[in-house]
């Protein structure tokens, strides 16, 4: 995608019809636009001394240009950054977009995966909802005898460093789902996918728990941004 560059001084509306994000995007298609671009067309206007599509250019390099990153930040975190021409409504506006985004690829998971094969299907189905939190989750998948989903309960939520999960919570939701298995997943907001000793001695109660009421403990999965430890595939189950 070759970008013109237009003077900094120069209202957007003097720029060429095919140049204008909104524009471009109808006359083009959506793949045409940068992200900037597309950025911009959420903002729907700059400042008094910069277009939408600089505005939109900052916002992106104050995320090093990654767009997970600006998917991990909250209304509060992109009001923080103080860039003149984003307040509250456009802060709402991007933070929203980028849950639709995430929404959409859960969607797409949940349509293509049903049955669970493998650790990389339990991955592809939690990923969007663990990798972007900046506290520790703890997630239960219950499973009927064909490995398809039940359902899907968020059992506990913490901080950066840790959750607690309560291990008869955990079994009251699998009896009464009437759960032949259960698979267990939390996130490590540090990105360090080396499961803990706590994690460890946890899945160890889990399984003997388990064994005792006759429901399987599957896998216990960690996720740390878009990588994954399974304990089932390093034969820790």
């Amino acid at each position: 995608m070759i970008e013109k560059n237009y003077p900094e001084n120069l209202s957007i509306n003097q720029w060429a019809d095919d140049d204008k994000p909104r524009e471009k995007l109808i006359l083009k298609g959506k793949a045409s636009l940068t992200d900037a671009e597309l950025v911009a067309i959420l903002l729907r206007s700059g400042s008094r001394n910069e277009t939408v599509v600089e505005l939109s250019k900052k916002l992106l390099q104050r995320c090093n240009n990654n767009l997970d990153q600006l998917a991990k930040l909250s209304v509060n975190d992109i009001l923080d950054m103080k860039l003149k021409g984003i307040g509250h409504t456009k802060a709402v506006t991007i933070v929203a977009a980028l849950e639709l985004g995430r929404r959409r690829k859960l969607s797409e998971a949940k349509s293509e995966i049903e049955q669970i094969k493998s650790s990389n299907d339990i991955f592809r189905l939690v990923e969007t909802q663990l990798n972007d939190l900046h506290d520790e989750e703890f997630h239960l998948l219950l499973l009927n005898r064909a490995n398809k989903i039940l359902e899907h309960k968020i059992i506990s939520s913490g901080g950066i460093t840790g959750t607690v999960a309560d291990i008869r919570l955990i079994f009251e939701h699998a009896l009464k789902t009437k759960a032949v298995s259960i698979i267990l997943v939390h996130n490590h907001p540090s990105g360090n996918l080396k499961p803990s000793e706590a994690d460890i001695q946890l899945t160890k109660k889990i399984i003997a728990s388990g064994n005792m009421l006759d429901i399987k403990v599957l896998d216990h999965i960690i996720v740390a941004g878009k990588n994954y430890f399974s304990f089932a595939d390093e034969g820790m189950m």
